[in-house]
């Protein structure tokens, strides 16, 4: 397997586990190694790796991101780069989980977003097993969208459109450029955003928002923000932009030069300042700009 990938395609993925005298969910814990091989964890150097098995048939790779001068709650666990990864890839659900260390209750009061979650079957390859265990194994008594939300509602991995448009004065809006002299954001960046932040995932304080990155050879990135119904496992759109980054082949981080963040108006959460922050630290030469939408009909430029 090529060690850069973070999707394995379902007939690859099937072909695979053939090989190998085994099923594709008897395969999935041989992968756990090459993905902590790709973990990037400079503070803790304790490398976790995550093999996700969807719906689809397709394998996913998740694996933890540290940022040194940050504080610790930047990070980004295997599970939710894990989860991000589905979300980037369209991928309806995830049905089986093999970590290499038993999931933080942080990660699973994560997992918890997506529908169906305490039948995920989990198995955590440090404790010498080969059982899966189904979620609610590990978090009996789950607090999750079926406390806040109605049935109805969408939960991470479904579709959304939060029907977000810009602001008329925010077209031009410049909020911060991290040393950046000639603009590099154009039109492409920012309307990726909001691409983004329209299928953001934040039922529970109603504010969306998404981030586009930009790197030295023009490739760009979206990341979305996914809340949690416990409020502080949430993932921002920046940590999520870097998933995509980072699964999309990108190597360091301060080859990313540009970067645009969309979110509403006015919203309850706001992401432009920790945004900043966090870019600032991992690629000074990045320039920033924020822009605000309102909740309305479907932008002209969404039309896909």
């Amino acid at each position: 397997m090529d060690q850069t990938r973070f999707v394995i395609e379902a007939s690859e993925a099937e072909s695979m586990a053939n090989d190998s005298g085994l099923t594709v969910i008897q395969f999935l814990p041989s992968l756990v190694n090459s993905a902590k091989n790709l973990a990037r964890p400079p503070i803790s150097n304790y490398h976790v790796g995550a093999i996700g098995f969807g719906s689809s048939g397709r394998i996913f790779l998740g694996v933890n991101l540290e940022f040194p001068g940050l504080p610790l709650h930047h990070s980004v666990h295997a599970e939710q780069f894990l989860v991000t990864n589905l979300s980037i890839n369209a991928e309806p659900h995830l049905d089986y989980l093999v970590v290499s260390a038993a999931p933080c209750g942080h990660c699973r009061q994560f997992l918890q977003e997506i529908r169906g979650a305490p039948d995920i079957k989990l198995l955590i390859t440090s404790d010498g097993h080969d059982k899966f265990n189904p979620l609610s194994h590990f978090l009996s008594h789950r607090f999750g969208p079926d406390n806040l939300l109605d049935k109805e509602v969408p939960l991470l991995l479904e579709p959304h459109h939060n029907r977000l448009s810009f602001l008329r004065e925010s077209n031009n809006l410049s909020n911060g450029i991290c040393n950046g002299n000639s603009s590099k954001i154009d039109g492409k960046l920012k309307h990726a955003a909001l691409e983004a932040a329209n299928k953001s995932h934040a039922p529970y304080s109603g504010s969306p928002s998404g981030v586009a990155l930009m790197d030295f050879e023009g490739k760009i990135y979206k990341g979305s923000y996914m809340e949690s119904a416990a409020y502080n496992p949430s993932l921002g759109p920046v940590q999520a932009a870097l998933v995509a980054y980072v699964a999309g082949g990108g190597e360091e981080y301060d080859k990313i030069v540009a970067a645009a963040l969309v979110e509403k108006d006015g919203a309850v959460v706001k992401q432009e300042q920790t945004a900043k922050l966090l870019l600032q630290s991992i690629s000074p030469q990045c320039e920033f700009k924020a822009f605000y939408c309102s909740f309305g009909a479907l932008n002209n430029c969404e039309k896909a």
